[in-house]
């Protein structure tokens, strides 16, 4: 079931697609990817992938497929934290048995380098963000988290989101104590298919905050400049 919203004059539509529950969600998440993943009407695709606890177990089921990938595929992270990049912390990481099984080139995968220092990495993500997008290439689908606490990518406060202006990657400290590094609002905005995945109840305020584009929500505030969002959450994450 989907219910769009009209925004206000210049913001984001924004559509929920409802879920009966997670495991529902997830399938609709693996059969999207893969549409994207081999190219379905997409030429040189690249997708945005989010961790999580639901996209994470959709890029393992897609990993046991065995797909060919599109030719061109590149595919690329909302964030990853700077920890080693076979931490299990690491969404790199978690996220390797799907690369392996489509039989990418490393430059196809644009990991956050975490062996390199952070001010360095972050840099890093910039230059070949900015190789990416250039002659206006845009991202075929991006997937989003949504935090407990409103969150998205690692953009987790205004002051966040005022120094991603004019980037397109930025490095964090995160709440948890650990650094990451994240895309900017800049570039969700070069996303063709923008996707909340929002699960549990734990997501519940901050995800009617979303959907009521609740003025001091980071996750609202870092798509707000888009053109479309789409949320899809199962029942858990939503307020009846």
């Amino acid at each position: 079931m989907t219910q769009q919203s009209p925004p206000p004059a210049s913001q984001a539509t924004v559509t929920l697609r409802r879920f009966a529950d997670r495991a529902q969600l997830q399938s609709a998440v693996e059969d999207l990817l893969q549409q994207v993943l081999v190219g379905a009407g997409i030429d040189h695709p690249a997708v945005m992938l989010s961790g999580g606890s639901t996209p994470i177990p959709a890029y393992l089921e897609l990993a046991r497929r065995h797909l060919t990938p599109a030719p061109g595929l590149t595919l690329l992270f909302s964030d990853d934290r700077y920890v080693a990049s076979d931490s299990d912390q690491s969404n790199y990481h978690q996220s390797r048995p799907l690369f392996d099984s489509l039989g990418l080139a490393a430059e196809q995968v644009l990991r956050i380098r975490t062996e390199l220092a952070l001010a360095e990495a972050t840099a890093d993500s910039e230059r070949r963000l900015s190789q990416l997008l250039s002659g206006g290439r845009r991202i075929a689908l991006g997937l989003l988290g949504l935090g407990a606490d409103g969150h998205t990518c690692s953009l987790f406060a205004a002051v966040d989101l005022e120094r991603a202006r004019g980037k397109l990657a930025i490095s964090v400290h995160r709440p948890d104590g650990r650094d990451a590094v994240s895309v900017t609002p800049t570039v969700l905005e070069r996303v063709e298919q923008l996707i909340f995945v929002v699960a549990g109840a734990d997501k519940r305020t901050a995800l009617d905050g979303l959907l009521r584009r609740q003025a001091d929500l980071t996750a609202w505030n870092a798509v707000r400049d888009c053109k479309a969002v789409e949320v899809w959450a199962d029942a858990a994450a939503l307020i009846a």
